[in-house]
Order: structure tokens, then sequence, then C-alpha cells
């Protein structure tokens, strides 16, 4: 058994290695060809734009199938407890705004729950509405809690989060969303790691979905969770960078003091905080272990509210990466900067593979050429590189026990969010500010289809292109033709599927 376990890795590790090594190659031979392609000023201009999209692609798929080979070499070690008798104090955050009464009363009792004898327990209410703040003073008083609330709001989650600090006198504070309900052991894992760590800012851990819920959207969200949770916060771990995702999440105080506070001038406070602390010297830890259960978006309106404020959030946060690194390069070390680029141009990724949409359309409808590139040598390094993706990807969700309609849920979820993502990343490259609004974890009813229209038109204008190169075709017999027609029938496909996601949902049963 342990041999074909071992087997088994060795023959990930070659899959991640020669993905990496394939995307290389593919990459070099497709620069040589635009280099000395004969096409006019305009093609070769698209031609470029087309290389670049897959350039900055393949950098993030190289970014991904790295760490998985880095990782694949690391031991399997968590942060274990220290023998230290020490009991600080802590302090329990849970930060609400206008969240369902049963939610939050679920959040609060299990905090109550948690084995550790010297913890207060915070509900930073900030709601506005009358009904909501009776809520809340009703789950605080049954439970025992600190009710907190503050009088003038500023930095939505971040800002009440500062603003409950000044006035506590804990060692450390654990933050938890209303939607993600601490387990028993949290604090007796973590508080020992800080205790014995004075350069630790903080320990991450995990956010996994539990839904006793028949939502195809939930599902799919929790199968991108899956991917970010199991392999990409554990990439960066190794690097001693595990950045903060907002929830079940430890700090130290005095490293939040130390950087003046959460960063309150985007709408993703956790991912820009980790930038402050990492580039003040200070460290984190990531410890995969499970230590909370939740729920996530149960539909599509809240599904793509999610993704539009991550993107958004996350762009912003690029920007002031850009700026941290101008202003202090050594703040850092080089793979660490590296990391931190590459996190927060993830969602301009959505530019590229947009612009690869396209594609095939303008060519079966105006003919212009886009891909300087002899079919030979085509095969030759594009197909290698796209079996030896696939292979890994795939091999490595299994690992994990994830099956392949899973899987795929959560590629077609993602998908159909491209016109969302797109919007949300224009928006903060612009500057525009948008308010911080809570997922909804109650609204489970189908989306109107015709506030989906970015999708319903993609949906036309793929179908259109397809039944135009399939007569293209029919009367040129152009090679080129059918293989662009077949990318646009994949990318028709896809985004279809926002039929299967958009649905009602009854009997809801949710659990945590």
């Amino acid at each position: 058994m342990m041999k074909m376990r071992e087997d088994k890795l060795s023959l990930f590790r070659a899959g991640a290695f020669l993905t990496v090594a394939s995307a290389s190659f593919y990459l070099v031979s497709r620069a040589v060809f635009i280099s000395f392609a004969g096409y006019s000023v305009f093609e070769k201009t698209i031609g470029i734009a087309f290389f670049l999209c897959e350039a900055f692609i393949m950098f993030h798929g190289i970014s991904f199938f790295g760490g998985m080979y880095r990782l694949s070499r690391q031991k399997n070690i968590h942060p274990l407890p220290k023998d230290d008798k020490s009991m600080p104090a802590v302090a329990i955050l849970i930060p609400a705004r206008h969240e369902p009464e049963d939610v939050l009363e679920n959040t609060v009792s299990n905090a109550c729950y948690i084995s550790y004898s010297n913890k207060n327990i915070y509900l930073l209410d900030d709601s506005s509405i009358e009904e909501y703040k009776k809520q809340a003073e009703q789950i605080a008083d049954k439970y025992g809690c600190k009710l907190f609330r503050r009088r003038q709001r500023h930095g939505a989650k971040a800002g009440v989060i500062n603003d409950c600090i000044k006035q506590l006198s804990e060692k450390y504070v654990a933050v938890f969303d209303v939607d993600q309900a601490p387990m028993d052991s949290f604090l007796d894992r973590t508080v020992p790691v800080l205790e014995a760590n004075p350069e630790l800012a903080f320990i991450q851990t995990p956010q996994y979905y539990s839904h006793l819920v028949p939502s195809k959207v939930s599902h799919g969200a929790n199968m991108q969770q899956a991917i970010f949770y199991e392999y990409v916060c554990e990439f960066k771990n190794i690097e001693k960078i595990a950045m903060c995702c907002g929830t079940n999440v430890i700090f130290r105080v005095q490293a939040i003091i130390d950087v003046g506070g959460f960063d309150e001038t985007t709408v993703t406070e956790d991912f820009a905080t980790s930038l402050k602390l990492h580039s003040k010297g200070w460290k984190s830890i990531y410890d995969k272990r499970v230590s909370a259960i939740g729920q996530g978006p149960l539909n599509l309106s809240s599904y793509l509210s999610q993704q539009s404020r991550w993107a958004q959030g996350t762009i912003e946060v690029l920007k002031k990466i850009i700026k941290t690194f101008l202003r202090a390069p050594g703040a850092m070390k080089p793979i660490q900067w590296l990391e931190y680029f590459t996190t927060g141009s993830y969602y301009l990724v959505s530019w590229a593979y947009a612009f690869l949409v396209f594609l095939p359309i303008i060519y079966v409808f105006f003919s212009v050429p886009t891909f300087f590139m002899n079919p030979f040598v085509y095969s030759l390094t594009y197909v290698p590189y796209l079996i030896f993706s696939k292979y890994t990807f795939y091999s490595s969700m299994r690992r994990l026990n994830y099956t392949y309609p899973q899987i795929w849920q959560g590629q077609f979820l993602l998908f159909i969010s491209l016109p969302t993502i797109l919007m949300a990343t224009l928006a903060g490259l612009l500057g525009f500010k948008s308010s911080f609004k809570i997922t909804n974890k109650e609204s489970i009813s189908r989306v109107p289809y015709n506030r989906l229209w970015p999708q319903m038109l993609l949906c036309m204008v793929n179908l259109s292109a397809v039944t135009w190169s399939l007569n293209r075709f029919f009367y040129d017999w152009n090679p080129a033709v059918l293989v662009n027609c077949l990318w646009i029938i994949y990318h028709f496909l896809l985004t279809l599927s926002v039929f299967y996601f958009n649905e009602d949902i009854e009997n809801v049963a949710t659990v945590v």
C-alpha cells in the first residue's frame, strides 16, 4: 500500500514538472513563430495580443503547478501545539451586520463551546436596522457574550474590528464570520503555537463549506474553495507568507497594532492586512486542519456578488502591492513578492481568458488570422502541455477524493462568473469604491435571466458563431475553421451551464 502511494506521488510530481516544462517550451516556440510571421501590422498586433494572453494564463498555470511540485516534496507537517501550560487571554470576535438570526446564533453558541477557559466572546454588531439590533442583543444576553457597538461606521468589517481592538486587553484575537462556526479545539491548536513563536502575526485555518442543501452553486463554490485551501494556501505556507482569509484566523494583537490596524481602504481587508504585516517582517502560518465549518453562497446571485467583491478587492490590493514593492523592494524575499503579485493579479486572468474566448469568434466571422504557428509544431508543444496539465490537476483533486463531476461543477461555475469578474476588476482598476456586502445566506431563488444578460448574450454569440463556422467549413473545408469551431462549441457548452446553476431550491435544511 505504501509503495502504491509513493508510485502515485512520483507520477504526480512528474506530471507537475512536465506541465511546467511543456508550458515553457510552448511559449518559447510561439514567440519564435510570431517574430517571423509575415502578416499585416493589424493581424500581427492581434496575434501578439493573443500570445500575451496565453502567456499570462500560463504564467499563473506555471505558478500553480510549480507550487504543486514543491508541495509534493514537503513533509506533511502541521504546526503542532507546544508543551505550554500558559493560557493567555483570547478575544473571540464575531463581526455581524444584518445577519440571519439562526446563522448568527449558531456561530455564537459554537464559540461558547470552544474548550479554552481564558476566552472572552465579543459580538461586534454593526447593524443599522432595529430588528437585527434586537436579535443581536438577545443572542448576546442568552450566551453571556459581550456586545460591542460603535457610534460611527467606517471601514466596514475592518473598521469595527479596529474599533473593538482599541478597547481590548487580550493578547490574541480570533475572528470568525457569522457563517463560520468554530470547533472546540480551535484555540487549543493555535494559541500554544503563537506563544512559542513570537514572530508569528497570525495563524490561518481553512474555510470548509458544510451544506445539507441540494444547491449546485454551493457545491461548485465548495470545489473552488477546496482548490484554494488545499493547495494554494499550502504553497504560500512553504514560503512563510500564508495569507489571511478574513475568518477562522487568530491574530497577535501586538502585530495588528504594529501595522496600524486592519486595512480599511478595501473590501478585501484580509489580503491587504496580510501585505502590511509581511512587509513589516511579521510571519504567518497556514494550518490546513479544519477548525471551523460554515456555509457559502446558495444561489447564483449570492455567488456572483461574492466573486465581484473578491475580484474588485483583490485588484485594489494589487495596486497596493505595486506601491509597496516600489517603495520598499527589500521588505520581502523575491519569491514572496512573486507570490503576492501572482495572487494580486489572479482575477486579471479573466481578461486574458475573455480575449481567448472571442478570438475564435472573430476568426470565423472575419477571417482574421491570429495564430502564427506551424500545426505540426503546435501539436508537439501545446498538446503535451494540455495533457500534462489536465492529468496533474485532475489527479491532484482525485487524491483529495473529489469526483470528476464535482471538479467540473467548480470549473463551470467559475466560467459563467467571467462577465461579473470582468466588470469588478475594471472597477478596481479605475478606483471605483464599492460598499461591503455580506454574502446572502437566505436567498435561494432562481435569478431572473434579465439580470444574467451578459451570460445570455455570450450564449447567443457563441451559438451564432457555431452555426456560421459549420456553414463555412461545409463549403470551404478549411481545417482552421473546424479547429476554431471546436473551441467555440466548448465555450458555448460552458456558458450553457448557467441554466444548470440557476435553480430554485426546496426543502432547505442548513447545518453547520
